[in-house]
């Protein structure tokens, strides 16, 4: 190793690390999922890969991931600092663990480093491999290092002056008290704000759906039924919010190309992709404990909830028709499960309603994006394509919406006919009162699905139900007229 006498600090050699410093994510757990995405049965390649070392891995992993290197999630701050650097004359280098295909790739994206140092085959350049291959390009204690993490506390011990990006105080500290140059770029925003986006905690509004069973079988005064109606309540929530996750993880690129979604926590890089990966096996965990103390049917229900789940991110979402189908039998089966949770028998006519009315709610959600899309095209003036993702064309709006309303008005037929069954004498004293609920229903629907074509329509319509003030006075009129129904007397 060769000794050189140390530049000017404004003159050093400008270092850049790039996983979790100038991208705020890790490029070899993002290949992870591409690869898995498109080929789940590499998993069982993954193990083969390790044993003949890191860099192996990497590049087996490289070669086969099909990342979009332009959206990746940039630390803008460390973007700033690299091109004022090189705007000084200074010598700027991206040097990185990543593999030396992904990382070329993105230098010669943001044209802003004159030299790539990467892991190759034989080599993982990390840790100690990288401060001995920095000394040995420029010298030792010749450069400035730009980094974020505790294994690069081996780089930093052997620059001249450190930058710290989004590091733990505890290797800040470590930093701080090698008594060199350096500069902090600390992380911005709350951790617990950033999680409850990411496990999307306005969803469970969603798992509301496990009470109805309790509600239309007039067994609300049923502590036992509502208490095992709450359990069954977290469990699908803490189970949803996992199956969330996996959802984001998986569609990181059509995310970051979204207009909305690449905002979420992983895809903008404000969670690490290895912290989602965890929080998924611990959530699911958490779920599948808490649904022991339900009974057998509710577990099978979970279980059967949560490989649907899984199957819609990996496959069931980009298969036109069959998609939409899945959704609104996910809705449906929330309810079946609460009424295995509570131990109360649905009727087959809760079940076809729900069937109707949440297809409706689906192709909902499926014509609001492509409206979107349709919106943009208008303010672009060019022809952008298929729903990035889904196997959809604004051209299928029209049929889409035919589908939807009819899908919706079925839900209220099935509710008439409902009326004048037998099952409805046992419940209400007087059921010819449910009549009026029959055009609050299609007044309810037919708004929604004008609402839609208009482009007002959040992307998902049970959400955009819950802040609708009309939605909730339409569902306290039902409730009213239900109640009616119930104690009006005879």
């Amino acid at each position: 190793m060769e000794n050189r006498k140390p530049a000017h600090p404004d003159a050093l050699p400008f270092c850049v690390d790039l996983d979790g410093t100038l991208i705020r994510t890790d490029l070899t757990f993002e290949s992870l999922l591409s690869v898995l995405k498109r080929a789940p049965w590499t998993l069982f390649l993954l193990p083969l890969w390790l044993l003949r070392g890191k860099s192996h891995l990497k590049h087996q992993l490289a070669t086969r991931a099909h990342l979009d290197t332009t959206v990746l999630p940039y630390n803008p701050a460390v973007v700033e600092l690299t091109r004022a650097a090189r705007a000084a004359g200074r010598t700027t280098v991206l040097v990185t663990g990543s593999h030396e295909q992904l990382a070329q790739r993105i230098a010669e994206d943001l044209s802003l480093f004159d030299q790539v140092l990467a892991t190759q085959a034989g080599t993982n350049l990390i840790g100690s491999n990288k401060a001995r291959r920095l000394d040995e390009v420029f010298g030792q204690g010749n450069y400035e290092y730009v980094a974020n993490a505790h294994v690069d506390l081996a780089v930093w011990r052997s620059a001249a002056a450190a930058v710290t990006v989004n590091a733990p105080r505890r290797v800040v500290r470590q930093v701080v008290a090698m008594g060199k140059p350096h500069k902090d770029l600390p992380a911005s925003g709350n951790p617990l704000r950033v999680w409850l986006r990411a496990i999307r905690i306005q969803q469970w509004v969603k798992n509301s759906l496990l009470f109805i069973p309790i509600l239309t079988a007039h067994e609300v005064l049923n502590l036992e039924a509502v208490v095992d109606g709450l359990i069954a309540f977290v469990c699908f929530g803490v189970c949803a919010s996992a199956t969330y996750i996996v959802n984001d993880l998986l569609d990181l690129d059509a995310d970051r190309h979204h207009h909305k979604k690449k905002n979420r926590p992983f895809a903008a890089g404000t969670l690490s992709v290895q912290w989602g990966i965890a929080s998924v096996v611990g959530l699911m965990l958490t779920s599948l404990l808490l649904a022991l103390a339900l009974p057998l049917g509710f577990q099978l229900s979970l279980l059967g909830y949560l490989v649907t789940t899984l199957l819609y991110s990996l496959w069931l979402k980009r298969v036109a028709s069959l998609d939409v189908l899945v959704l609104a039998g996910l809705y449906t089966l929330r309810i079946i499960a609460g009424g295995f949770a509570t131990g109360i028998a649905l009727s087959f006519w809760l079940l076809a309603f729900s069937m109707f009315i949440f297809l409706s709610l689906a192709l909902v959600k499926r014509v609001a994006e492509l409206v979107e899309v349709r919106k943009r095209e208008t303010v672009a003036k060019a022809t952008l394509g298929k729903l990035r993702g889904r196997e959809y064309d604004t051209e299928d709006i029209p049929v889409l919406q035919s589908l939807g309303t009819s899908s919706g008005y079925l839900a209220v037929l099935v509710l008439a006919l409902y009326i004048h069954s037998t099952e409805v004498f046992e419940l209400y004293r007087r059921p010819e009162i449910l009549w009026f609920i029959a055009p609050l229903l299609l007044l309810w629907v037919t708004r929604l699905w004008v609402v839609t074509a208009r482009g007002y329509m959040d992307e998902d319509p049970i959400f955009y139900a819950v802040k609708d003030p009309e939605t909730w006075a339409t569902a306290m009129a039902v409730v009213l007229i239900m109640l009616a129904a119930t104690f009006w007397p005879l």
